[in-house]
């Protein structure tokens, strides 16, 4: 049993962390809801914004190969921190951005931002064995990206969507300060097992050939379809289904509402369900949702769509982290956690970006066929990675707590 000390020092780090996640979420949201007015301020044709988003995947991409040795060799409160004055950085230059050419050359630091924290908060919790929080980080990221359209719609109508990204600049700045005056052990010294920031000892249950591959490929789909759905709802909200500001941006809160509902409830749940069913049922799911917001059968049907895609994926993400040691092994799956974060952040800027190419070429109707296709295809890719790395019954199981 943990000492009364420990546990509130867990009990501290487990609070930062779930705030970490909503000012992950909190951009994520910001950016496709803000995006039908800023187009319009930098006249810029609307699918450039696959190019701000290519900007930010760079960055998170550049520092996916560096997340699991910097987890492993640094106090996790710094990396985060740095990570955190990043991203602070990023909403200054989103703020004050004369002209679209700098506001591409500063997503890049969003996507830095990301990849550091991100990576290294997924790779901790998800060597720690501790679903419920996994479950709960990701719910919180959901908060963020729900409460960032709210953000967005109340600066808009009030003028511009610029001073929204102040209120982001305020949010990472004081996470930042927190994290560095956070006092937590360094990794190095080998604190207790579970401690915040700390990997357990490493098991290897047999890391299966090709199965790293598989994987990342599966959360680069993935994440496409969640990102892509969500940045582009708004804009084919307000052009293709002709829908004033407030209900096209209330419209996508319920798209990321729905999926942090159904997150937080996964996590607080008394019995949680299998990570294989989460994810079987999940992406079957998002393949009927999409279905419906490529047929339209009607406005009040598309939007509803919508909220159950994001009900479906809520769980497949943080499933698809908590299994990977089991499928690969803690030693390997501590590098291969942040590697399949790098390609999230690729899937979810790169596959928005190719959305955007076919929306300029063939218009906002080619949204619903799009993610139709990638919610096929992660369904598809997901029970490929299961036939090739079945989690091991001998893996370590998580922990209940």
């Amino acid at each position: 049993m943990p000492t009364p000390a420990l546990a509130r020092r867990r009990g501290l780090g487990d609070g930062l962390a779930l705030a970490t996640f909503v000012s992950l979420g909190l951009p994520d949201g910001m950016l496709g809801t803000a995006w039908p007015s800023m187009h319009r301020s930098f006249h810029v044709p609307v699918a450039d914004l696959g190019l701000v988003l290519l900007a930010s995947t760079s960055g998170a991409v550049a520092v996916a190969a560096f997340v699991g040795a910097l987890v492993r060799r640094l106090p996790a409160s710094w990396l985060f921190a740095a990570g955190l004055a990043c991203g602070a950085g990023a909403s200054v230059g989103f703020a004050v951005s004369p002209g679209f050419g700098v506001l591409v050359a500063v997503a890049v630091m969003f996507g830095l931002a990301a990849g550091v924290v991100d990576g290294g908060l997924n790779t901790v919790v998800g060597l720690s064995g501790r679903r419920r929080l996994l479950n709960l980080l990701h719910g919180f990221y959901g908060v963020g990206t729900a409460l960032g359209p709210l953000v967005v719609t109340v600066a808009v109508v009030t003028g511009s969507w610029r001073p929204a990204y102040l209120v982001l600049l305020a949010v990472d700045a004081a996470l930042a300060v927190l994290w560095a005056l956070s006092r937590r052990p360094s990794p190095r010294k080998g604190p207790a097992r579970g401690a915040p920031g700390v990997p357990p000892p490493p098991t290897d249950p047999g890391p299966r050939r090709g199965a790293v591959t598989a994987g990342i490929v599966v959360f680069f789909l993935y994440t496409g379809l969640e990102v892509g759905a969500g940045q582009w709802e708004t804009t084919f909200n307000r052009i293709h289904l002709h829908l004033p500001a407030a209900t096209a941006g209330l419209a996508t809160f319920g798209y990321w509402s729905a999926l942090t509902v159904v997150r937080i409830g996964l996590a607080v749940v008394p019995r949680p369900p299998r990570h294989q069913s989460v994810v079987r049922v999940g992406t079957a799911t998002a393949v009927v949702a999409t279905a419906v917001i490529w047929w339209q059968p009607g406005v009040v049907a598309t939007l509803v769509a919508f909220a159950v895609l994001g009900g479906a994926l809520a769980g497949v993400f943080p499933a698809l982290v908590a299994l990977t040691p089991a499928r690969l092994g803690d030693r390997r799956a501590q590098h291969a956690i942040a590697w399949q974060v790098g390609a999230a952040a690729a899937g979810g800027a790169g596959l928005s970006a190719v959305i955007g190419a076919l929306i300029g070429a063939g218009g906002l109707g080619v949204l619903g066929p799009a993610i139709t296709v990638l919610a096929v295809a992660v369904t598809a890719t997901g029970i490929g990675l299961d036939r090739l790395a079945p989690a091991s019954p001998q893996g370590r199981a998580p922990a209940r707590h």
